[in-house]
């Protein structure tokens, strides 16, 4: 589409005046590209700042030093009370930059240079300022590098809506550099050290610039459906070439040599393809031994003239149109089925129709055993338990062109290394990681569609066809697989986090239980010991350690602070507690504010225990409560341990609550859930529990619940501290995670079942192999005569 002669350079995002109808459209164009772009950008921006709290805290974890430690939670405190603000800033910048695109004033953003010496040896640029600088420029490099083939096309057809001018990376509204620029400006606000704002850029980079990509697609395909410059192309860099194109018939070895850069050479295996030939004798063997019991290959093979390959190819091209529009309405896999079977009678039509008075000609023996092979596979493939139904379904629509494939070149079948055979593998590969949950924008299913279509429509005799379909499906599946393996380990990283954190508050709360479940104390050590403390408890084991000084006394502080809290009898004691309170105070002022107490909620809670010591000293009557009073008074039942997991979730106190409180109102193992529970000692040598300790993290599984929805997931990560199985979808987000003895359990039943690794085609080859040897046995059998008597 190119813009009318008369349409401005200049398109108002503002409410307009009635004005052409071309500029009217141009207009609704761009607030097109705005809106479908900044809901996504804003929404990844959001998740960038849900992140900043845990990796501050992670950081402060490990920080080496207290003051180190402090300018984290500092950060954490600081983000926290702006991040509305920096938000919203954000919003404003990002939008102001469309509005100055459309009015034809966005400056192209410029790479920062280095500072340059001033008079005094000065920096003309702060320090700060040039960090900051060197952050921004690379990450906007980076992301510019990646995704310029979708930048290249918003830039072709932005241009097109504003009438013509010049629209590059940084200049472009949605690009990585104004966006970047426009993250800068909106985090001026924090009021941190550089150290935590180059945290939130790498963060910005992590969440928002790794999700640009789906955007500018989204942004293409809209404005392709409106017409913008339909057919616009990403230009290949200099020097850069198209994967190479092959003619078949090709000589042996051609395959290996052909393939396209970087795909076959690295995948050549001399000694895999020597097994493979191996494989492919045996085949043949077992395949010419039925000639002697089959009628159909007795009576072709009894005489005549064989079909040459050309005729028997232009069959086959004749069938695959004919058959195209069956195959495509072809979705379940008894449609599939019945297909493949259809094939060879329909094939063996259309020869003899080609053969007309040459009714001598017939299909070779060793051209029907070609056809038998490739229908054996593709049978295989409509019965293989790894493929979700769907993806069957289209994989059966490939049978006539893998046959085509077969006959022309017989390396397909005695070469790992083809493309059409690693084409099949990897199609496959990626439809067993397939359903309908991990894809609900349907993107993998369409991408793999594609390419079947593609090779219908497109293959005759180019084997180039496979070549550039299995190079542009390898690009497919990297991209995918950065952005998957970014959310596997956010996954992993989350589930570690969650059990370390869980294993520490187990610890802290044990160990507060342990010193006021036999004590009637007041409220006000309740609270304290229950909450603040119990988190300060929960941070220095994180933290330090239980052998740290910091640890011991924490506890120290809990057993004298419990103690501080009963009555006092004798002068001596007395006088004992009155030198302890300004100790006690100052451990519990340092506990509260390394835990980020705030400084309102500290004054608070130091009035109340002053008011309580004052009584305490005094000899006044202190209203107290053991933790059993605390239990009947919260009213909670307890969950037992054979309640239905609903039924346990209901009784679980809010996430909110603290270990003590988790204690106090039930069982913190129940609650937590990630206790496996012990097993009997028998089911130790249960076959399905040694299957699931074998298995392998990258292993995929699919899960059948029970309304027999199904789910496929990967083994992402086995946790060390629970000895969990966490499972992921192909998108790299959290299915489930199982014990070891859950996970057995399901097997045992049948609702989880292990899927293979092995490669389709060497699945399908020794799969049909085992089933001619089976055939050939029976046949020989059937056929044997009776021994001959003896003498």
């Amino acid at each position: 589409m190119t813009a009318p002669k008369d349409t401005p350079n200049v398109v108002d995002l503002q409410p307009r005046q009635p004005g052409t109808a071309a500029a009217d459209r141009l207009g609704d164009l761009l607030k097109l590209v705005r809106g479908v772009s900044l809901k996504r950008i804003n929404a990844l921006v959001g998740t960038l700042f849900e992140n900043v709290d845990d990796a501050l805290f992670d950081l402060a974890e490990r920080a080496g030093s207290n003051a180190v430690q402090t300018e984290y939670f500092d950060g954490m405190r600081e983000v926290r009370k702006k991040r509305q603000l920096v938000e919203r800033l954000f919003q404003d910048h990002a939008s102001k930059a469309f509005t100055d695109f459309a009015d034809g004033k966005l400056k192209a953003v410029k790479p920062e240079v280095a500072p340059q010496a001033a008079v005094g040896g000065l920096s003309l640029v702060d320090d700060v300022e040039l960090e900051e600088s060197l952050a921004v420029t690379s990450m906007v490099a980076k992301a510019e590098n990646r995704l310029q083939r979708a930048l290249y096309q918003v830039n072709q057809r932005l241009s097109v809506i504003i009438g013509g001018g010049k629209v590059e990376d940084n200049n472009n509204p949605i690009g990585p550099a104004v966006l970047g620029n426009a993250f800068r400006n909106a985090i001026r606000e924090f009021e941190v050290n550089v150290q935590v704002k180059l945290i939130i850029y790498k963060l910005f980079d992590r969440y928002v610039m790794t999700g640009l990509e789906p955007i500018y697609d989204e942004v293409n395909v809209e404005l392709i459906r409106a017409g913008v410059l339909p057919q616009v192309r990403h230009v290949l860099p200099a020097g850069a070439r198209p994967p190479p194109s092959s003619r078949m018939p090709l000589p042996p070895g051609a395959v290996a040599k052909e393939a396209a850069p970087g795909a076959a050479q690295a995948y050549y295996d001399p000694a895999a393809d020597q097994l493979q030939a191996e494989i492919y004798h045996t085949l043949r063997s077992l395949l010419a031994n039925r000639h002697s019991t089959d009628s159909y290959v007795g009576e072709s093979a009894g005489g005549g003239i064989g079909l040459s390959p050309t005729d028997l190819l232009s069959a086959l091209t004749i069938l695959q149109s004919q058959s195209a529009v069956a195959q495509a309405r072809a979705e379940s896999v008894a449609d599939a089925a019945q297909a493949v079977q259809q094939i060879k009678r329909e094939l063996l039509d259309q020869v003899n129709k080609l053969s007309g008075d040459a009714k001598d000609k017939r299909v070779s023996s060793a051209d029907e055993d070609t056809i038998d092979l490739v229908g054996m596979l593709f049978e295989y493939i409509l019965q293989d338990r790894n493929l979700p139904a769907q993806m069957q379904a289209l994989f059966g629509r490939l049978q006539i062109p893998y046959l085509k494939v077969a006959i022309l070149d017989k390396h397909l079948f005695a070469q790992k290394s083809h493309p059409a055979r690693r084409l099949l593998d990897l199609l496959a590969d990626a439809g067993k990681s397939w359903s309908e949950e991990a894809d609900r924008d349907h993107r993998l299913y369409e991408r793999i569609k594609s390419c079947v279509e593609t090779v219908l429509r497109d293959f005759d005799d180019d084997v180039g066809v496979f070549e550039r379909e299995l190079a542009s499906f390898v690009d497919f599946i990297d991209q995918h697989k950065k952005r998957a393996e970014l959310a596997e380990q956010r996954a992993a990283d989350a589930t570690r986090g969650r059990e370390k954190l869980q294993a520490a508050r187990r610890t802290a709360a044990r160990e507060i239980l342990k010193r006021i479940e036999d004590r009637n104390l007041p409220p006000v050590v309740h609270s304290v010991l229950s909450r603040p403390w119990a988190n300060y408890l929960v941070l220095t084991v994180l933290r330090q350690g239980e052998e740290s000084d910091e640890w011991k006394n924490a506890l120290r502080f809990a057993d004298e602070f419990v103690w501080s809290a009963q009555p006092k009898t004798t002068e001596s004691e007395v006088t004992r507690l009155r030198a302890l309170l300004p100790q006690l105070e100052k451990a519990l002022r340092h506990g509260l504010a390394t835990v980020a107490y705030h400084d309102s909620d500290v004054k608070q809670l130091m009035g109340e225990l002053s008011l309580f010591y004052k009584r305490l000293l005094d000899g006044q009557k202190i209203e107290t409560k053991t933790v059993k009073e605390v239990i009947a008074e919260q009213a909670v039942p307890a969950p037992n341990a054979g309640d239905a997991p609903e039924a346990q979730a209901a009784a679980a106190p809010p996430a909110t609550q603290s270990p003590v409180e988790e204690i106090v109102l039930g069982s913190a193992e129940s609650i937590d859930g990630s206790i496996e529970p012990e097993a009997p000692e028998s089911v130790e040598d249960d076959e399905f529990v040694k299957t699931v300790r074998a298995i392998k993290v990258g292993t995929w599984i699919e899960f059948v619940d029970e309304n027999d929805q199904r789910e496929r997931a990967k083994l992402s990560w086995i946790s060390p501290i629970s000895s969990k199985y966490l499972f992921v979808n192909r998108r790299g987000l959290k299915v489930c995670d199982k014990t070891v003895f859950g996970l057995a359990a399901e097997l045992r039943r049948g609702s989880a079942v292990v899927l293979e690794e092995v490669p389709l085609f060497d699945r399908a080859l020794d799969a049909i192999v085992a089933r001619l040897r089976h055939t050939g046995d029976d046949a020989a059998g059937a056929a044997a005569p009776p021994a001959a008597p003896a003498g």
